[in-house]
This record gives C-alpha cells, structure tokens and sequence, in this order.
C-alpha cells in the first residue's frame, strides 16, 4: 500500500512528531499503584500519522495511562507505554501489529 512519501500507513501528508509526555512514578505515599514503564522498539514509521496510529491503539490497551512515541523515520522508533499494570508484550505486539508496524523489542 504504497503513498508519496514511501510510508505504509496510507497517510500522504506531511511528517509531522508527536509526542505526549508519560508520567513516571517510582513511589506513592497514598498506597496507590506505581506507574509501569514499558519501551517498545518499532520498525517501519516514517511520519506523524504512523505516530498517531500507534499512539491511539495502545491507549486501547488496558491500563494504558500514557504513550510517547519518539519517531526516527525510515529507522527504528521508540514507544514509552506508561501504565498502572505491567504489559502483556502479546497485547502489545497485537496493538502494533493492528497499526500496521513491526515490534522490535520490548523493554521494562
């Protein structure tokens, strides 16, 4: 599904980086839950639209409370998933996968 810019995502716009800050918490005096960090490496991103599309199926994910995604178009993009659970790296395979990209790897 090739476009003008070589992107997959059938976006033909121009590039654009969006990034929404996560929130990290290492302890929390009221006994509420801390903040979980997950890093996913992603492959085959090249613009704003492709950070969107990723963005918005990992906030589907339960428990999900932020994503930043830091992109490195035609490279390998980075994915900081900000949750009050761990992860199952399934489900975020999954997610990725139904955006349309490939995950590299998963870090905590």
């Amino acid at each position: 599904m090739g476009t003008q810019n070589g992107c997959g995502c059938g976006y033909s716009g121009e590039s654009a980086n969006k990034t929404n800050e996560g929130l990290k918490i290492t302890s929390r005096p009221d006994g509420q839950a801390e903040a979980v960090r997950t890093q996913v490496q992603i492959n085959g991103m090249t613009c704003g639209h492709c950070v969107a599309s990723v963005t918005e199926e990992l906030e589907e994910l339960s428990s999900v409370s932020g994503v930043d995604v830091q992109l490195v178009a035609n490279g390998t993009s980075t994915a900081t998933i900000t949750s009050t659970a761990a992860l199952d790296d399934a489900a975020i395979r999954t997610a990725i996968d139904e955006a349309g990209y490939d995950v590299v790897a998963i870090s905590r």
